[in-house]
């Protein structure tokens, strides 16, 4: 009789593509996982009519950016400092304690970074001002051109569309 040994089952190069492609699977359910948990926390920060409208629960730590509102910094004692952060549709009032950026002001783009309390007020325990007269955040330059609000001059929308 000359013929084949019996099949014995899969070959080595066999196991060693089903390995691969089992651990390639495992690597992509992994990921899938943690961008799905990540879903709400990936983005740079939440306009205040996002916020308003997500339902954002007291306690729950997220990025709040906007502009803001003309009139409404009110400095206490010591380094407490109040305003009311607004994306020209909602606004949310914020409460920080610390040395502000120097170029914070009234009018202008920030980015606060702390949470809500049970009352609606978030507490930021940092926050972020532009850089320069003419830069606004890409983000807070969308969620404003979005609502029609800001149509961007010079330096700033050019750097708002880059």
């Amino acid at each position: 009789m000359t013929g084949k040994p019996p099949a014995r089952g899969l070959s080595r190069k066999q196991r060693r593509l089903s390995v691969i492609v089992a651990a390639g699977c495992v690597l992509a359910a992994a990921l899938g996982l943690v961008l799905y948990a990540m879903n709400d926390t990936i983005l740079f920060f939440n306009a205040p009519t996002d916020v308003q409208t997500k339902n954002v629960r007291p306690g729950t730590r997220f990025r709040l950016g906007g502009l803001v509102k003309e009139g409404s910094v009110v400095r206490s004692d010591g380094q407490q400092v109040a305003f009311e952060v607004t994306d020209t549709k909602s606004v949310i009032r914020v409460q920080y304690r610390g040395l502000l950026p120097d170029l914070f002001r009234e009018g202008q783009g920030i980015v606060a970074e702390g949470a809500l309390d049970p009352s609606g007020v978030f507490r930021a325990d940092s926050v972020l001002a532009k850089h320069d007269e003419t830069y606004m955040p890409r983000e807070v330059a969308d969620a404003l051109r979005r609502q029609g609000h800001w149509q961007g001059e010079g330096k700033a929308s050019q750097q708002a569309e880059q």
